[in-house]
């Protein structure tokens, strides 16, 4: 039988990220959140971020390009100490890029990796830290259907399954089965707040017909946890080769308004082992 016994582990959250600075950009103030009340936060990184791009003009020289995996390891580990987080996990795969691209045709990329192989370095890492919830990644990515986040999902759903289940994967640890698995969503509801706050400033928004046009899944939310929208913040600018600081997209409002905006960050809840009645304000609720 799995070990599952959730009321006498202490609360661990495990999140599931693709490249370094995703961490940042989804679900870091809940982390903060969490991590500061005493919740066990783990993070793990699936690949080195290798092939993103140098977004920061500042930064865009030989030397950074040549130390790109390097250069984006610490960045990560600079983020986690805002956010909070106890542990950072590699899983050891090379970024995988964009499809059609060199990057995503490297045997090494993370998109051509075994699916079953790398659901087994996930499994190890859940039966050793023993998280009662996970967080992912949606499986309708098709605003941004980025091969390294479609195979986030992929690991991730298959590892929920196989972690307890002591005939998976026996060389991983003692079974562990997580009590609910959640992923990130950014709600229309936010990114329509937001543009309008540029347009109520005169500004151009760097919110354009394309946001508006993918499908909401504002419906779907099932939990929405307050948080200080400064972390996100703070923690994107760790990441000092992949955002700007400049950039309009991430700071183009004055602080105090962007972080007054949508000052929550949002769930939908995926799986459950534990009964739920959402809507639901903690990623814990019956668990404790």
């Amino acid at each position: 039988m799995p070990n599952s016994d959730t009321d006498a582990a202490p609360l661990s959250l495990l999140t599931v990220h693709a490249h370094p600075d995703d961490e940042s950009s989804k679900g870091a103030g809940t982390v903060a959140r969490y991590s500061a009340a005493g919740v066990r936060c783990t993070l793990v990184c699936c690949t080195g971020g290798e092939a993103g791009d140098i977004l920061n003009p500042a930064l865009d020289s030989d030397d950074v390009r040549r130390n790109l995996a390097a250069v984006r390891r610490e960045e990560l580990h600079a983020a986690i100490d805002v956010i909070g987080y106890q542990e950072v996990v590699w899983l050891g795969y090379r970024d995988s890029g964009m499809p059609d691209s060199e990057a995503n045709a490297n045997p090494e990329a993370f998109a051509n990796a075994d699916t079953a192989e790398a659901t087994g370095r996930l499994v190890e890492v859940i039966r050793r830290v023993r998280p009662q919830v996970i967080v992912t990644y949606p499986e309708d990515q098709s605003g941004y259907p980025h091969p390294d986040h479609l195979k986030v999902t992929e690991i991730s759903l298959a590892a929920w399954k196989a972690a307890g289940d002591p005939d998976a994967y026996p060389e991983a640890g003692e079974p562990w089965e997580p009590a609910k698995l959640y992923c990130t969503v950014w709600s229309r509801q936010r990114i329509l707040a937001t543009h309008e706050a540029f347009l109520a400033r005169g500004l151009e928004s760097p919110f354009d017909d394309r946001w508006f046009e993918r499908p909401s899944q504002d419906h779907l939310i099932t939990t929405v946890i307050p948080v200080d929208n400064r972390i996100r913040r703070e923690a994107l600018l760790a990441h000092r080769t992949q955002v700007d600081p400049d950039s309009r997209f991430w700071f183009g409002l004055p602080d105090e308004v962007q972080d007054a905006i949508h000052p929550f960050d949002e769930f939908m809840l995926m799986d459950s082992r534990v009964p739920t009645a959402p809507p639901e304000d903690d990623l814990f609720a019956g668990l404790r």
